[in-house]
């Protein structure tokens, strides 16, 4: 059988079903064991770190190696898929000019598909609508419930500003818009001037947002995701007809063990789940409400989580035991042990976020962006009163009730809520919500028929380039602003949420840096971890450059992947009972080839330890409880890996180089420094 030692994994026969948890960790060995890189007196040899070779032949070993968050690679994906996202309007609108009545014939061309006692018969236009389009709001959802659960909204409290402001946005619009069309027949398309597009929207904002701080992205979205989600309830409420409540029904009985495969494991819940959904999906269609709310129900029924401690060491010793006695069984072991160490939400969101942004929201575009364009349809555009609704909803609407509503909920809330970004930021992310496309597309050909669809569809391409010129405007002026002020309009002078949930105690931490520092940085990191020993010099150059930085390490040895960091760690605080942490720290580091104990005890010989106060700690463990505060500590951070840096307490995501450390220790202290002038 397969069993844990203080080496880690010793293989002797295998067992009958190789799923069967290890419990025990690996501990540090504790006896001597020279390396042939050591010196004869004990002292580490010259040799450079040794890598695993797996990890040097698979991946390039650079810190500037994008690692990205699930919200910033949210962003990321959502921003490219914008550029898309053009050239499709761009491409139906040359398709419905140039032969309108090919456009016309391909996207009403009629498809039936049968499963078992199931059919249905539409459109191709409607296949994507209803169909395709249920994807892109499963990642809604799926991207809403990550912020409820990990983001900016898991303090509720949080959730009231930007609920309020999305709402007003929604709302305000849709008055304008009635305004102008409070008499003719346009009143029954208010809901198009309502909902802003989130793919179109980011990549309008990384246009007219480059270089501004991460954190307003994150608020935009937060925004946008208010709007998505009131959007499909508006769909569903007031642009469904002929209601079949049998059909509901089954629907609402399907969403509810949709529900309940959350209690099931992985391997188990995945098809269960699929069908379930797949039912909602029919079901809704059945009873006459668009289906497409199937997709942001389950999305908001699938929670989000970060990586548990134990199930990533679980994973590591299944794919262990599949290198040491490659055998099918074993790798789908391995397979499913990688998978469900993520939440469902994430790995529903890798599964469709890219084949929704990239494919399926631009087959919309060109689906339903298709409008003949000539001089006469644009004079009636520009006159009619459905067009100019939508225009003045988008472009004055959003911005005015997004800005208002937020100042609103600071004023008489007292302060208790503020925005998470400056002023200016909000008002910036006001006039970026009045980019609309998808929903308002959506809705137009739920509310209109022939030329009136046509005025709907030209407002909403007008009212997405004005709406882009505005917030360029907008962005432009505050880049104008003097240093202080550009940074309180950007980032405003609240309180941010804390990532790092055990604060800096200089008491206990390992320092560096002056103690009134305005920006603290915390690495947590492994001895025997190749990508910390790459972080060491960004560390010590981001100390050399900016005299007011504090630098903290603490501890995360990964035991199921490093066994000899555990004893390096806890040689490190050893050394640091002598004042010794950091010389030690540095050496550590530089030999990660040397961490077993008689080079341990060589590198306290060349620093000038009491050797044998040192090698006598090492071997009674005196330092492991030290250690495994740090390693709790991390827990409760969410902190899974190494290396992993905070920034004045919130979690620095993305690329570890010196370059994107150092921008957002420079917001960082952009944002302390408004604080301070508040």
């Amino acid at each position: 059988m397969y069993t844990t030692t203080s080496a880690g994994i010793r293989q002797g026969a295998p067992t009958p079903t190789a799923m069967q948890k290890v419990t025990a960790m690996p501990t540090p060995m504790r006896t001597a064991m020279p390396t042939p890189t050591a010196m004869a007196d004990g002292t580490a040899g010259a040799a450079g770190p040794a890598r695993p070779a797996a990890a040097s032949a698979a991946m390039p070993m650079t810190m500037s190696a994008e690692s990205l968050s699930p919200l910033r690679a949210f962003l990321r994906t959502e921003s490219a898929s914008a550029r898309i996202l053009v050239g499709a309007v761009l491409l139906a609108l040359l398709w419905a000019n140039l032969g309108p009545g090919g456009y016309a014939a391909f996207w009403g061309w009629h498809l039936a598909v049968r499963v078992g006692p199931l059919a249905a018969s539409l459109d191709l236009r409607d296949w994507v609508n209803s169909g395709l389009m249920t994807l892109f709001f499963l990642v809604v959802g799926l991207e809403a419930r990550r912020e409820f659960d990990l983001g900016e909204l898991r303090e509720r409290r949080r959730l009231i500003l930007p609920a309020v402001a999305g709402l007003a946005g929604m709302l305000v619009p849709v008055l304008i818009y009635l305004a102008v069309n409070r008499t003719g027949g346009g009143a029954g398309g208010w809901g198009v001037a309502m909902s802003s597009d989130t793919a179109l929207a980011l990549g309008v904002f990384s246009v007219v947002g480059r270089g501004v701080p991460d954190r307003i992205r994150v608020f935009i979205l937060t925004v946008f995701v208010i709007d998505d989600v009131v959007s499909l309830v508006v769909i569903a409420a007031a642009y469904s007809r002929h209601i079949d409540f049998g059909a509901l029904v089954v629907a609402v009985i399907a969403y509810a063990g949709v529900l309940a495969t959350t209690r099931l494991p992985h391997p188990r819940r995945k098809p269960l789940f699929a069908a379930l959904a797949v039912t909602v999906w029919a079901a809704l269609l059945a009873g006459g409400i668009d289906p497409v709310v199937a997709g942001l129900a389950v999305g908001l029924a699938t929670s989000a989580s970060a990586p548990r401690r134990d199930a990533l060491e679980e994973a590591t010793t299944l794919v262990r035991l599949f290198r040491e006695q490659p055998s099918p069984e074993l790798a789908s072991e391995a397979t499913r042990g990688l998978a469900g160490a993520l939440s469902a939400n994430a790995r529903l969101q890798h599964t469709f976020h890219r084949v929704s942004s990239y494919l399926i929201v631009p087959l919309f575009a060109l689906a339903n962006a298709g409008i003949a364009v000539t001089p006469h349809a644009l004079r009636l555009a520009l006159t009619a009163p459905i067009s100019i609704g939508i225009f003045l909803g988008f472009v004055l609407g959003k911005p005015l009730a997004v800005f208002g509503a937020a100042w609103a909920v600071a004023r008489f809330g007292r302060g208790t809520v503020r925005p998470p970004v400056g002023w200016g930021a909000v008002l910036g992310g006001g006039t970026i919500s009045g980019v609309g496309f998808t929903v308002s597309l959506l809705i137009a050909d739920l509310a209109f028929t022939g030329p009136a669809l046509a005025e709907a569809k030209l407002g909403v391409l007008a009212a997405a380039l004005g709406a882009f010129l505005v917030s360029m405007l907008t962005f432009r002026l505050i880049g104008l602003l003097p240093g202080p002020a550009r940074t309180r309009a950007l980032l405003g002078t609240g309180r941010q949420l804390s990532d790092l949930e055990t604060p800096v105690d200089p008491a206990r931490d390992h320092v560096r840096g002056p103690a009134d520092a305005a920006v603290t940085v915390v690495e947590y990191g492994d001895f025997e971890c190749p990508w910390t020993q790459m972080a060491a010099p960004t560390a010590r150059e981001l100390l050399a450059r900016h005299g007011d930085i504090r630098y903290v390490w603490r501890h995360l040895p990964l035991h199921d992947v490093h066994p000899r960091a555990q004893l390096a760690a806890e040689a490190a605080e050893a050394a640091g009972a002598q004042g010794r942490f950091w010389p030690m720290h540095d050496l550590l580091l530089a030999h990660q080839d040397a961490l077993n104990l008689d080079d341990l005890v060589g590198h306290g010989v060349r620093l000038g330890l009491d050797v044998d106060r040192f090698r006598a700690d090492l071997l009674r463990g005196r330092f492991a409880g030290r250690v495994a505060q740090d390693v709790e500590s991390a827990d409760r951070s969410g902190v899974a890996g190494t290396p992993t840096f905070f920034v004045n307490d919130r979690r620095h995501e993305g690329p570890q180089d010196l370059v994107a450390l150092g921008r957002a220790i420079g917001e960082a202290r952009d944002q302390a420094a408004a604080l301070a002038t508040a």
